[in-house]
């Protein structure tokens, strides 16, 4: 019993979910919503102290919605803001990333902490990125620890991989999640439990997205503006489209100028991007993630912008360009071909990166995700049942919520499984 309460009621009521996205942390207990911040933080920096100290400023690192107040000027945010995560994953030896991280989850559970009498804890279901190393599983328990023995907050914590996560929420057995934030694309077969020797990691999500939207704010004469990632980011969610196909989509696009030109605002400002006769070019944003080996990128990587990074998972290499659509086949190759056909039949689309709607008057040359991928697979002469999640921004932390709830409490943390609690009184 806890607090006169059943094991199973308490965690009901107080399990706890955590999504660390390399762009969002999304977190909370049970809710129809996560709260969301941005997975960033501010180190507030030194010569700056005496006037913090004046103005009764004691914290070193900033997160969350307070953050945008100590910006300065372009170049003080390079220096001090930090992005702990980059595709997902976090340097084992990069202290000032594990910093935000301390302070991100912290701030999580001082916005959520009940005042209940009853309250001793959360059960907390942290979900990582499918391909995170056991150090980053091992950092994340110690924050936890720690967290718990300053404010008495968790009661046990696990850790989950995302796709498994979104296959979760969505109820389903057999499927392959494709899970796209702003790091990476996780694509990941899944038969009751993720299918490890065929996970493929694409080291390309909103991050790729960024990049070329900011190459083309660069060629609108946005140079200033290309290097803020909040502008870069909010251009690229209003202004991106999905080509059906992208040579058609572009000749169209460059034929008919008025129909796709568009203009950028930002509320609250007097900055507007009018884009002008180069409304093609919102076709590179969506296509990038799709299939980063088209000739019109080879230009962009030319002139500087990344090319996304190759991974290796269980000694294979996997390029970073490599079409979506052969990084699942290539990934379903890799199970059963009895579970093959299955999995085809049910690929579930997750992430942000996938949220994309296709604009009323657009509809014959842009489409959403899931009939972007169908259509591809088609192409290879794959029939597939592709849908996107009714929620992909919140699809992973629905999935941390149930899981906190449905793991027995006495089941205890095994490193060999990844699975079980990693408990107060136990583990720390």
């Amino acid at each position: 019993m806890v607090a006169g309460l059943a094991i199973s009621e308490y965690k009901r009521k107080y399990a706890y979910g955590e999504d660390y996205g390399t762009s969002q942390f999304k977190f909370g207990p049970v809710a129809e919503k996560p709260l969301v911040i941005d997975n960033r933080g501010l180190l507030l920096a030194g010569e700056s102290r005496l006037l913090l100290d004046i103005f009764g400023v004691r914290k070193e690192v900033v997160v969350g919605p307070e953050l945008p107040k100590y910006l300065g000027s372009i170049d003080d945010v390079g220096r001090y803001l930090v992005y702990p995560m980059r595709d997902g994953l976090v340097e084992k030896d990069d202290e000032r990333a594990w910093r935000v991280l301390y302070e991100i989850t912290r701030y999580g559970f001082e916005t959520t902490k009940p005042k209940a009498k009853d309250f001793d804890g959360f059960f907390v279901t942290a979900a990582l990125s499918a391909i995170a190393p056991d150090y980053m599983y091992q950092r994340i328990f110690e924050i936890h620890a720690r967290l718990d023995a300053e404010e008495k907050v968790v009661k046990a914590v696990t850790i989950i991989p995302q796709p498994l996560a979104v296959a979760i929420a969505e109820k389903t057995v057999t499927c392959v999640v494709v899970e796209s934030g702003h790091g990476n694309t996780q694509i990941t077969p899944i038969s009751m439990y993720p299918i490890r020797n065929a996970i493929v990691a694409l080291n390309r999500g909103g991050a790729e997205a960024d990049a070329i939207a900011a190459e083309i704010l660069r060629d609108l004469g946005y140079e200033d503006r290309a290097r803020e990632e909040k502008f870069v980011r909010q251009f690229k969610e209003a202004v991106g489209l999905i080509p059906r196909d992208l040579n058609q989509a572009i000749e169209k696009a460059r034929r008919e100028p008025e129909r796709f030109r568009t203009v950028f605002s930002i509320p609250g400002t007097v900055i507007q991007v009018d884009m002008g006769n180069m409304g093609w070019a919102r076709f590179l944003i969506g296509e990038i993630i799709f299939n980063p080996e088209h000739e019109i990128f080879e230009s962009y990587y030319k002139r500087g912008m990344p090319r996304p990074k190759d991974t290796v998972v269980g000694g294979e290499r996997v390029r970073g360009t490599m079409p979506l659509v052969q990084a699942i086949t290539h990934s379903v190759s890799r199970t059963s071909t009895e579970l093959q056909p299955a999995l085809y039949k049910d690929i579930i689309l997750s992430g942000g990166n996938f949220a994309w709607k296709v604009p009323q008057g657009l509809e014959d040359v842009a489409v959403d995700s899931a009939t972007k991928v169908a259509l591809e697979l088609k192409r290879l002469g794959i029939e597939s049942n592709v849908r996107l999640v009714s929620d992909p921004l919140y699809s992973v932390w629905k999935g941390t919520i149930v899981y906190s709830i449905a793991v027995p409490e006495d089941v205890e943390w095994d490193w060999k499984r990844r699975e079980g609690w990693y408990k107060r009184g136990v583990h720390y």
